[in-house]
């Protein structure tokens, strides 16, 4: 959220998130204040380098430029100290001279020239060979040019003085092949410094700063040197006195940045964590340990359960440590109802493996909440003049029906991993209270609808159902219909004791309606379908999942009129049988190209349209270059596809890289337009069409987490060895003293093991970055 905002007047105002200067992510406009909540959550691999993460603040306009308030931009390196907490940000003005993005790869030279009188003297050759990553200008790719100068230190001043200047004048972003060239005679070379300055060409408007580098030319200890410098904002960029008057903005990031090494090198560490489940006791495991010492034990989850759900191996996990909660609950009906290991690993599970079980049961349902929201407030309190309670009550009554109906039908799309953990949570709960017959279904309930589809209904742009965070009254229309599907969804909660325990009296009459034999049942059947132990992979009849839309830019496939191919805006939807693409979002499609059919999905070098953030789907037919709207998207879109035409027994293993234009491929100058691909297709597509997740990665992920706690680890390692021979009394240091040691030479025998791991790693990780050190050239990173 953000506050105090200027103009000192009420306004719409929303906010955008951008890599550089590219943006990837654009809130709702909030309407009509100075202080807007947006309350929203994005989250997203980054593609590509990076040197700012910048927030800006639009005033939006109907007829004009939408106006930019302020920005907050924060440097990678600095981006660590703010993660994992909330904190306040005041904006700063937005300065043309501080926009920059991108890199330039510069060469220069030292050569001695012998002038017409016989001396020498030594000739610098500065040679701009090419640029990458420049920023879009009004939508479109830069024209750009740069200027360079010679700069030197003054012998009365400590202020630079110009030593000479040359304007180079480039026309494509790719290919800058002119040289400038300085000769420098009495000046001591050691001391100059080489500035190039990028703009673009703005033809008929202002030109704009792209961005500076400044480079020694002391660098110089050899004839030849070449590197890519990031281009720099200039050194008056982003300075102003108006700093304090334009508010703030509340921001809470979640940063991490992991050196992922060779497979092999996890291979220790990999194997101790996936078989915890096997260890006696579970506390002795790896995976327990791990979460355990986290101060915040959700950094720990994520990885872990996305590692054993990549290995198979988080079903049994996941039962070894319910069944550790349960000899801890003492009452059938709190069962499942805390925040423990075992309810935070089922809870990530649900939300990374649930996904699209999500998206085909509740959202075109929870569209139609959104965009044709009826009044459904029920409390007296909150009515608003002119309100029919009644209505209101048939209203909501409607939507619960629906969402309600929706839910208890949709267990033939519940995916089979849900099921055999539920399955597992059923027979465990069984087994500690035998004489509840009600327990083996509130198991089940208290994750699949109170954790699951009631958190997903009161928060849909969470879960990816909704674009944004819903407005005040759909939200709150959202919040009555999630108190009711959990109560609906809670085993045995449809009684007489059970409504008279609603904090809310209005709450309690709305359910007077619901009492009846049919919902008690209904829910029933469907606890039982999704905890058995039956395939529920939807058949070939069934609906397909729907995986991705949005909007994109496509190259017409035929020729117009006049002969040229040229981009169109199209809506594209992406399920689990076909890509198509459509004139508007709700029309019918003009393109299908079914999944079966599509041969691969790369990207497409920008020289071959001139445009950034394009790849192609290659099918039966010629190639479908599609444009994303920014580098996030277009990696999202490539995963989204390579994952679900993974199986495609046609798959290519070759393409070209480039796009067949005037009678040859760009990228290897081949004349037939079907000859074999000149590069090779992206190799290692993800091995799951629901689930992208990348088993190295969490891997390092928990080594780093064992490398913050590993003072936690040898203080607990020295406590097991100290249980194991002193077997008196013992009070407990602080720093373990809520860990249960059941079993201290097992423990220690894990905690020795993850150690070991642990220092390895650490070697290794070393060792790489002294090469990484030693190879790096000045100016390349």
């Amino acid at each position: 959220d953000a506050k105090h905002l200027v103009p000192n007047k009420m306004r719409d105002f929303f906010c955008t998130i951008n890599l550089d200067q590219e943006e990837v992510f654009r809130t709702q406009v909030v309407e009509k204040s100075l202080s807007p909540y947006f309350g929203e959550e994005f989250y997203f691999e980054i593609p590509r380098t990076f040197q700012w993460l910048s927030f800006y603040i639009y005033d939006k306009s109907v007829l004009q430029k939408d106006l930019r308030i302020g920005k907050v931009a924060i440097k990678k390196e600095d981006l660590c100290n703010y993660t994992g907490k909330e904190n306040w940000f005041m904006l700063q003005p937005v300065d043309s001279n501080s926009e920059v993005q991108g890199k330039v790869h510069l060469e220069l030279k030292l050569n001695e020239l012998i002038t017409d009188n016989g001396s020498v003297c030594q000739q610098l050759v500065v040679h701009i060979k090419e640029c990458h990553g420049l920023p879009l200008i009004n939508g479109q790719n830069c024209d750009p040019y740069a200027t360079v100068s010679l700069v030197g230190p003054s012998s009365t001043t400590v202020k630079n003085v110009l030593i000479g200047s040359f304007y180079l004048q480039v026309t494509r972003s790719s290919s800058y092949t002119k040289k400038s060239q300085f000769q420098v005679e009495e000046e001591d070379i050691e001391k100059l410094e080489v500035r190039v300055d990028l703009w673009n060409n703005g033809n008929l408007v202002q030109d704009v700063f792209l961005g500076e580098i400044k480079v020694p030319v002391k660098v110089l200890r050899n004839d030849s040197f070449q590197a890519w410098y990031l281009l720099q904002p200039r050194e008056n960029g982003n300075k102003s006195s108006k700093t304090d008057d334009l508010g703030s903005l509340r921001l809470n990031i979640c940063y991490t940045e992991d050196c992922v090494l060779p497979s092999e090198y996890y291979a220790s560490l990999r194997n101790l964590l996936l078989k915890s489940s096997d260890v006696q006791p579970i506390s002795a495991s790896a995976a327990y340990i791990l979460c355990e010492v986290c101060r915040d034990k959700y950094d720990a989850v994520l990885p872990l359960v996305r590692l054993l759900l990549h290995h198979q191996k988080l079903v049994p996990f996941v039962a070894a440590v319910a069944e550790l909660d349960l000899r801890d609950t003492q009452e059938a009906n709190t069962i499942f109802r805390g925040n423990s290991l075992a309810t935070r690993c089922v809870d990530e599970m649900m939300k990374i493996v649930g996904k699209h079980y999500l998206k085909v049961t509740l959202k075109p349902v929870i569209d139609e909440i959104c965009e044709s929201p009826k009044p459904c407030e029920i409390d007296p309190i909150k009515l608003r003049e002119g309100d029919n309670v009644e209505i209101n009550m048939e209203n909501l009554r409607y939507y619960v029906d629906k969402v309600f109906r929706e839910i208890v039908r949709s267990s033939i799309s519940c995916p089979t991993l849900m099921c055999d953990v539920f399955y597992s949570l059923r027979h465990l709960a069984a087994k500690r209270f035998p004489n509840d017959p009600h327990v083996q279904y509130s198991a089940v309930s208290s994750f699949v609808f109170l954790r699951f589809f009631a958190v997903a209904v009161v928060s849909p742009h969470t879960f990816h159902l909704r674009p944004h965070h819903p407005d005040a009254q759909t939200s709150r229309t959202l919040t009555l219909i999630s108190k009711a599907i959990q109560t609906l969804g809670s085993w045995g909660s449809l009684t007489k004791s059970k409504l008279s325990s609603f904090k809310e009296t209005f709450m309690c009459e709305f359910f007077k309606t619901f009492q009846e034999e049919k919902f008690t049942e209904s829910v029933k059947k469907f606890l039982d379908d999704v905890s058995s132990t039956e395939s529920k992979e939807p058949s070939g009849l069934s609906e397909p999942v729907h995986l991705k839309e949005g909007e994109m830019y496509k190259r017409a496939q035929g020729r117009t009129r006049i002969g040229k191919k040229n981009f169109k805006k199209r809506w594209f939807c992406l399920t689990s049988r076909e890509l198509t693409y459509h004139k508007q979002q709700d029309k019918e499609p003009i393109f299908t190209i079914p999944i079966k059919n599509i041969l691969a999905v790369e990207k497409l070098d920008e020289s071959s349209f001139n445009k950034k953030n394009m790849f192609q789907v290659l099918h039966g037919e010629k190639p479908l270059y599609i444009q994303a709207n920014n580098c996030v998207e277009a990696s999202e879109w490539i995963e989204a596809l390579c994952r679900v035409t993974r199986c495609n027994q046609k798959r290519l293993s070759f393409y070209h890289p480039s796009a067949f234009l005037n009678g040859s491929w760009l990228c290897c100058k081949a004349t037939v337009e079907n000859t074999v691909g000149c590069a090779r297709c992206t190799a290692d597509v993800p091995a799951d069409t629901q689930i992208e997740i990348d088993g190295d990665r969490e891997t390092e992920r928990i080594y780093s987490l064992f490398t913050i706690n590993m003072s936690k680890l040898q203080k607990l390692e020295e406590a097991c060895g100290s249980i194991a021979v002193y077997q008196g009394p013992r009070k407990e240091p602080d720093d373990y003293s809520n860990f249960t040691i059941e079993d201290s030479v097992a423990t220690f025998h894990t905690l020795k093991q993850i150690i070991d791991s642990v220092e390895k790693l650490n070697e290794s990780h070393e060792k790489y970055q002294k090469k990484r050190s030693s190879s790096a050239k000045y100016g390349s990173e």
